[in-house]
């Protein structure tokens, strides 16, 4: 499928209405099997050339961008481009974060062995626990907005210490000032908050949940993230974070600490704004609901995420990973040259169930930041939880 398809495709598709909060209990969701059936398995067919080519794509332009920087001066004037430096720099790596993220998925490449280098090498770079984040985020695809077993950008109930907390503050704050303070938290140390502490895990998670070491037991004998028998996979994914953090000392030494700071933080920290903007954008929205135990389906937490219009440019550097994430919910081995064509389809087939919110993504993002930063409510109608 052509890239000229891709990009009609991601400019053209109109949205498509949500429903109200009110009116969950009557809808009718489809079966994970008419889901999936939906999605011919043709789909699912990996193409290497395609991969590798997606990939070169990525990375190739990082590394341009890197040599750039390597030759811009470490001077107070130079500031500006720095800046620039990563903005851009960030914005082009995040495309090799989404190819790691396929890899995880078992979406890149048919031989398992040379996926596995490929993502545990990209993610290593990007200092990602490759092993672990792949397992927890596979939680995540299995209990979409499941408030119980649910994880990542779960909601605190406000019955819960936690959600009064944040809805005291929520309300004591100014809407800009707690806006501002959301924003904050999620796109410049949500990403850190979350490997290191499980934040926004879930409360129903043992807490902290690190994915850098697994305790032997619960603090709190709450549920566990990663059970016992990942201490290898851990480990492995340790240990290439800390070859590439022995790579960043040695650069250090070699050239200059500000250097590194400057040609791997600055990227470094864009990477991980676009990383935290996407997954927020795509669970959270005002008329989204999170189910509990009790009513909660597989389906219907698939079908809670939003696709959205980044354009053509930020679909082709990142893979059109939040054009299309629905059908990546649906179908996460659908690699993203045909996730595309599945998204179509899905949207066929179910067009008052499939979310496309159009909202320029700076007003999307501060309108979440701004309304729903805090816990989530019990509507009685259809007994799931909205902000």
């Amino acid at each position: 499928m052509s890239w000229g398809f891709h990009l009609a495709l991601a400019t053209s598709i109109r949205p498509v209405k949500t429903a109200p909060e009110d009116s969950h209990e009557s809808i009718s969701y489809p079966s994970k099997a008419e889901l999936l059936g939906t999605l011919p398995a043709e789909l699912s067919k990996l193409s290497p050339a395609k991969s590798w080519s997606s990939l070169a794509m990525s990375a190739g332009l990082s590394l341009l961008c890197v040599g750039i920087g390597t030759r811009l001066p470490l001077s107070a004037a130079a500031a500006p481009l720095w800046l620039l430096y990563g903005v851009i720099t960030g914005t082009i790596a995040m495309g090799c974060w989404v190819i790691a993220h396929e890899c995880g998925h078992h979406a890149f490449h048919p031989n398992r062995r040379i996926e596995g280098v490929v993502g545990f090498v990209l993610h290593s770079i990007l200092l990602v626990p490759y092993y672990s984040w792949a397992h927890s985020h596979a939680v995540h695809h299995a209990h979409c907005n499941h408030l119980e077993q649910g994880e990542t950008h779960v909601p605190p109930r406000a019955t819960s210490p936690m959600g009064r907390t944040t809805e005291q503050l929520k309300q004591r704050l100014n809407p800009t000032v707690f806006g501002i303070i959301s924003l904050f938290n999620h796109l410049v140390i949500g990403w850190q908050l979350y490997l290191f502490l499980g934040a926004t895990g879930g409360e129903d998670y043992d807490s902290p949940t690190s994915h850098f070491w697994n305790r032997k037991r619960n603090f709190n004998g709450k549920r566990r993230l990663f059970p016992q028998s990942f201490g290898k996979w851990m480990l492995r994914s340790n240990l290439g974070l800390l070859a590439m953090v022995a790579l960043l000392l040695i650069a250090s030494v070699q050239f200059s600490l500000l250097r590194v700071l400057c040609v791997y933080g600055l990227p470094y920290l864009v990477i991980n704004m676009w990383l935290t903007t996407y997954t927020w954008l795509q669970h959270t929205n005002t008329d989204i609901p999170h189910f509990s135990n009790e009513t909660w389906t597989w389906s219907k937490g698939a079908l809670q995420t939003v696709d959205r219009p980044y354009g053509p440019i930020l679909n082709l550097l990142h893979h059109g990973i939040g054009s299309t994430h629905v059908c990546h919910h649906v179908n996460s081995s659908i690699p993203h040259y045909n996730a595309w064509r599945g998204t179509q389809l899905l949207r066929q087939r179910f067009p008052e169930l499939v979310r496309y919110d159009s909202t320029p993504i700076h007003k999307a993002l501060w309108r979440i930041a701004t309304r729903c930063g805090g816990a989530v409510y019990q509507n009685p109608s259809d007994r799931a939880f909205y902000y």
